[in-house]
């Protein structure tokens, strides 16, 4: 699937829903999904600054690829989390970089959240766009033989 399919499937996913206390429901339920965090992954080198709670996210690139695995002790920031990896974990690093996340606001994400979570919010958002660009240097720097 492209980003903008999963994209549209987070959109229709929550257009399913008329009110934000169901929505929620369905982060916490996606947040459920995701997989546990390695615990050496869950130090400081790995903790996103600016999130009122604490979310761990660890990037690793395979076949020129960029994964995310993601933690979180809140449970709708683990949601918020996992969104954000299902969309982008697994693509080239250029292609994070140039990503718009259009589906943030499409589903009302980032107005019904609290202003701390929203912060959380962009604070992942643009860790994930930082690692993205590292690795991207990296890449471009291991083909121009550096």
């Amino acid at each position: 699937m492209t980003i903008d399919e999963i994209q549209k499937d987070i959109i229709e996913e929550f257009a399913l829903f008329d009110d934000w206390m169901e929505r929620y429901n369905l982060l916490i339920d996606i947040g459920k999904g995701l997989d546990p965090l390695d615990e050496k992954h869950k130090g400081n080198d790995y903790l996103i600054e600016g999130c009122q709670s604490k979310v761990w996210l660890y990037p690793e690139l395979a076949d020129n690829k960029l994964y995310f695995k993601a933690e979180s002790d809140a449970i709708i920031t683990k949601g918020i989390v996992a969104l954000l990896i299902r969309v982008v974990s697994g693509r080239t690093p250029e292609e994070i970089i140039n990503t718009d996340l259009y589906f943030i606001d499409e589903i009302g994400l980032k107005q019904n959240l609290s202003p701390t979570r929203a912060n959380g919010l962009l604070a992942m958002v643009k860790q994930m766009k930082l690692y993205a660009i590292a690795f991207n240097a990296k890449l471009k720097s291991a083909e121009d033989g550096n």
